[in-house]
């Protein structure tokens, strides 16, 4: 199905690439802009995203986010590009170009599903968000099935 923007959300600047019914990644521009806080995640999925915003003066009052056990089974990665260009790159199982969204300074995206590679365009500096612990690359990175 390739990228689709964010649709049912109304929130301008963010988009959402499906393939086959599977959502594969949230891609968050810079320019994008809520008048409130704003989460687009669906509730059940491992990473949990949205927009924060509030005017001047809005104090948050102390909290925490005690820990509560939770089931997690998927790894889902959160990178955001600090400076340079890229192109992250979606694939079928087998490795085969599905299709792909360049990213800028501020974009920021969420790797939630399936098969992805990158490209760098520019030199690129992204800061990068998994959920750990690191079990090693036999686990956690695993190259796509070769083309049958």
């Amino acid at each position: 199905m390739g990228l689709m923007s964010s649709a049912g959300t109304s929130i301008a600047g963010v988009e959402f690439v499906e393939h086959g019914g599977r959502r594969m990644a949230h891609v968050i521009r810079a320019t994008a802009s809520v008048p409130i806080s704003t989460f687009f995640s669906d509730a059940n999925e491992s990473f949990q995203v949205g927009l924060l915003a509030h005017e001047a003066g809005f104090v948050e009052e102390p909290h925490s986010h005690p820990a509560v056990e939770r089931r997690i089974n998927d790894l889902q990665q959160f990178v955001v590009v600090q400076r340079g260009r890229l192109e992250v790159i979606f694939h079928d199982d087998a490795g085969r170009r599905l299709s792909s969204v360049e990213l800028g300074v501020g974009d920021a995206i969420v790797l939630m599903h399936g098969v992805h590679s990158v490209r760098v365009i520019e030199d690129m500096q992204c800061l990068s968000v998994k959920q750990g612990p690191f079990l090693g690359a036999a686990l956690d990175k695993v190259p796509a099935r070769a083309p049958r």
